[in-house]
């Protein structure tokens, strides 16, 4: 193998790039990313970034020596448009070709909006650096009232950055509580009233019907929000969190299986053994023989590890193991899980109560621990994150 060509100049991106010196590739390694950036950290978006307590020059994952040092060529503000196995070949959006041996797909993904609404102002997602610049500019030149679209950890997070910026919001999730489906009705309760008491409204099973807007000038802009009960909201801002789409469809035609991200075997590697995927828009097989696709930190730096030894190998000798650790901060809170929380036995608040705001909760099957959700007590889940850790190690 002499040339590794990264689609996605992302952290799993840059992970896979210094994988593959670390594991010992000398070769040819070109990086196609489609922003213009070199790989930044995306958590600071929702929060520090979008609040004003850090700059787009904190976000930087490698400085330009360190970029340096890996002698690879990076193309980025350019696309890859199509991927031909075959021939050896990805197609960029300039019209340039790169002559490939192997392909690491780091793309990630777009972030969902609603539909109907492209032409409408004050409607955001938080996904690139130009769209948390984007929104804090909105939120800092006198909106009143924000409408945040989901619940869930991006959704949060924001919410929690617009109160802290003195801004009215109101918090919409499709759900019963916040985050039942992670984790779990009892400690998505929690997770609600954290919101709650801060001020912020929380309106839970309930559904977006569309877009209220009025002419601003020669174009249109939000003014509130309707729901699918009739009710209409007022909003100067919406910010949609419902979710992220992986980024695939340049994947047409190449004989790359996909289905909601790429599918991969449990070591990252496509139906090719020349193609591996990594990060938000990796769709592997687990030990449990379901597929999965994570969209979180942990997993696109942990992840590239496996994907290119199996890259390199030319086939898979290594299954990809999941820590499943996720952080979070909301209104001062910092939120920690790790492991499998999803069909538990039992889920038991082993230290601490959540009405203080510290607690760890520990979730079970069939008797073990196999996941942990932690509030504000980064000492005892760290020390039992170690233990699952060592559990799923000599259970490998």
């Amino acid at each position: 193998m002499r040339t590794v060509t990264v689609v996605g100049a992302s952290l799993a991106g840059l992970n896979s790039v210094q994988q593959l010196r670390h594991q010992g590739f000398d070769g040819r390694i070109v990086v196609v990313g489609d922003e213009p950036h070199r790989p930044y950290d995306r958590p600071p978006l929702s929060k520090a970034l979008l609040a004003g307590r850090a700059s787009v020059d904190d976000l930087w994952l490698c400085d330009q020596e360190d970029q340096d040092e890996l002698d690879a060529e990076w193309l980025l503000g350019v696309r890859a448009e199509q991927l031909d196995p075959a021939a050896g070949r990805v197609r960029l959006s300039n019209g340039a070709e790169i002559d490939t041996d192997g392909v690491v797909i780091a793309t990630g993904g777009q972030a969902k909006r609603l539909p109907g609404i492209e032409d409408i102002q004050g409607l955001h997602t938080v996904r690139t650096i130009e769209d948390a610049i984007a929104l804090r500019a909105e939120l800092t030149r006198g909106a009143g009232e924000v409408v945040v679209v989901g619940a869930g950890w991006i959704g949060a997070e924001i919410a929690s950055t617009c109160h802290e910026l003195g801004l009215g919001v109101t918090l919409l999730e499709a759900g019963e509580v916040p985050l039942s489906r992670t984790l779990g009705d009892a400690m998505g309760s929690v997770f609600a009233a954290l919101h709650t008491d801060h001020g912020v409204t929380l309106r839970c099973r309930t559904q977006v019907g569309g877009i209220a807007n009025a002419p601003d000038g020669d174009q249109r802009r939000v003014t509130g929000v309707w729901l699918t009960d009739g009710t209409q909201l007022p909003a100067d801002v919406v910010v949609m969190g419902i979710g992220m789409r992986p980024a695939t469809d340049w994947l047409a035609g190449s004989g790359v299986a996909v289905d909601d991200g790429v599918l991969c075997d449990p070591g990252c590697v496509t139906e090719l053994p020349s193609v591996v995927a990594v990060g938000d828009v990796a769709r592997y097989r687990t030990a449990a023989g379901n597929t999965a696709r994570h969209e979180h930190w942990t997993n696109a730096a942990e992840q590239p590890a496996t994907a290119i030894r199996n890259l390199l190998a030319g086939t898979t000798i290594e299954h990809y193991r999941p820590s499943g650790y996720v952080w979070s901060d909301q209104y001062g809170v910092r939120l920690q899980v790790a492991g499998e929380l999803g069909q538990p036995d039992e889920v038991e608040v082993v230290d601490g109560s959540p009405s203080d705001r510290r607690f760890v909760t520990a979730y079970r099957r069939g008797g073990d621990t196999v996941g942990v959700l932690a509030m504000n007590n980064p000492k005892l889940f760290t020390r039992m994150r170690k233990q699952l850790a060592k559990r799923a190690a000599s259970s490998s």
